[in-house]
């Protein structure tokens, strides 16, 4: 897996090209936003490994002119800041994950496995479910044949979702399939995530699609007030 990490504490660096190394990635570093940018700009990369507080070009700002570039690399954010408002400024820029400082290498590598999953799928699995549309190949959601931008996580939950439409995803069915199995997340990531999906998959429209199982998880309606209409 081609990695770029994105670091401007030296020692944090090592440890992260080190161990990354070992676990059988390519590494490529920077030390500042600027730099990273370019690098990730202009190589090929399975995954970037990017810190928050750099010198030139922050975590954030890099995210977001990576995504106006067009570039979709899956992007695993580490920070020593774990509010909400954090999490959900990371997923607003196009951050897949993120990790908090101090973190297990085991961790790190299983996120970055996890974010890249889709990346790597071969063949076009198109699935329809009322009026959205999501292209697991492409990694494209449509509604109402408007196009739907989603980060890659965003795109994980709902895959998950639609996949199962018309049954209830457990909280925890759908935490192991973005995160994996056994990796610590936050209490409140996944409701951090589904709010950021329903922002630009629901609230716009005036049928909802996400219904919350109190207590148990979310169902994908695949039965939509527009299709009960045109039968």
């Amino acid at each position: 897996m081609r990695t770029l990490i994105v670091e401007d504490e030296p020692r944090m660096l090592e440890l992260l090209r080190k161990g990354l190394y070992e676990h059988g990635f390519t590494v490529m570093t920077a030390t500042d936003g600027e730099a990273g940018l370019e690098i990730a700009t202009v190589h090929e990369l399975d995954a970037i490994v990017l810190d928050i507080g750099l010198p030139k070009l922050n975590g954030y700002a890099l995210m977001q002119a990576l995504r106006k570039r067009a570039r979709m690399t899956p992007v695993l954010m580490l920070t020593a800041r774990d509010t909400e408002d954090d999490i959900i400024r990371g997923f607003d820029v196009g951050a897949d994950d993120y990790l908090t400082k101090p973190f297990s290498f085991p961790e790190l590598v299983a996120r970055l496995q996890s974010i890249t999953r889709l990346h790597r799928e071969e063949g076009d699995s198109a699935i329809r479910v009322g009026d959205l549309v999501l292209s697991t190949t492409r990694h494209s959601v449509t509604r109402s044949n408007e196009s739907i931008d989603l980060t890659r996580i965003e795109f994980l939950l709902l895959t998950c979702l639609v996949r199962d439409a018309g049954q209830c995803v457990t909280r925890r069915a759908l935490t192991e399939f973005i995160w994996g199995k056994d990796h610590k997340v936050g209490p409140n990531a996944l409701d951090v995530l589904i709010n950021a999906l329903r922002t630009k998959i629901d609230w716009p429209y005036r049928t909802k699609l996400i219904e919350t199982v109190r207590g148990s998880g979310y169902i994908f309606k695949c039965d939509t007030a527009e299709e009960k209409e045109s039968r």
